[in-house]
């Protein structure tokens, strides 16, 4: 593979891209998506990776079902985290990969601290950089943290993959099968559209860094090698001046 668009991409993806209905995890689903990184890293493309923990804890929401405050269902979504960096660890060492794992949170016997100068030189040495613990604070979704690092480890984009999603639309596709997908958008339509990209706080953090982000979906195959070379069906979201730069 070649012609990638990227040098360097934070590939964000959900949780519940590594399970299945019936199970917490897919081995299928895991293998397939371990081995795009890894031709994207045989092809000398840089990669670091945050994942989601929703497939195990859903922060928030299922803290209020058991009477959690807000701070401590917080932590525990952030330790799903780094589960899930865990099992994704395990499979590229199987793949013959150098793989590291940082945390914001300090779990030093499975993990070490997130520190962007050490992240940036193991992406230059050809590590997959697993970025696991959220921010480290209470109140931040991941989408956060992808925002927040990208623009720490000066990534050229970030590859948001959905699950079932090719990009952004007008309303919900599954609810409305006229729905229109937009090619490309500026961060103020985020806005003024009221469109359901990222939490209002990750928006405004990949705005200010200028981020370019490419939401896809992961589901189809070969989507995350199709985004990094700017192939896949998807949605751009850029500033203003840069989708008028490419117009």
């Amino acid at each position: 593979m070649e012609n990638f668009k990227y040098k360097r991409i934070l590939l964000k993806i959900s949780g519940e891209a590594l399970g299945s209905t019936d199970d917490l995890y897919s081995n299928e689903k895991i293998d397939k998506i371990c081995q795009q990184i890894k031709t994207l890293i045989n092809s000398k493309v840089q990669v670091a990776l945050v994942v989601g923990g929703g497939n195990i804890w859903r922060g928030a929401k299922e803290g209020q079902k058991v009477g959690l405050d807000r701070t401590n269902a917080d932590y525990m979504g952030m330790l799903a985290t780094v589960m899930n960096a865990l099992v994704l660890e395990s499979k590229f060492r199987a793949l013959g990969l150098n793989v590291i794992v940082q945390s914001a949170l300090e779990v030093n016997k499975v993990a070490e601290p997130y520190y962007y100068k050490k992240a940036i030189s193991r992406l230059e040495k050809g590590y997959v950089v697993i970025l696991a613990g959220g921010t480290g604070y209470p109140y931040f979704t991941t989408d956060t943290t992808a925002a927040l690092r990208a623009a720490e480890i000066k990534a050229d984009v970030i590859l948001m993959a959905k699950n079932g999603v090719d990009g952004v639309y007008d309303q919900d596709p599954q609810v409305n099968k006229n729905a229109v997908r937009f090619s490309s958008l500026d961060y103020q339509d985020i806005t003024s559209k009221n469109l359901k990209v990222m939490d209002l706080t990750a928006s405004t953090m990949s705005m200010e860094a200028d981020l370019e982000i490419v939401v896809f979906d992961i589901n189809t195959p070969d989507n995350i090698i199709k985004a990094a070379q700017g192939t896949a069906i998807s949605t751009t979201i850029s500033s203003k001046k840069n989708i008028n730069s490419k117009e």
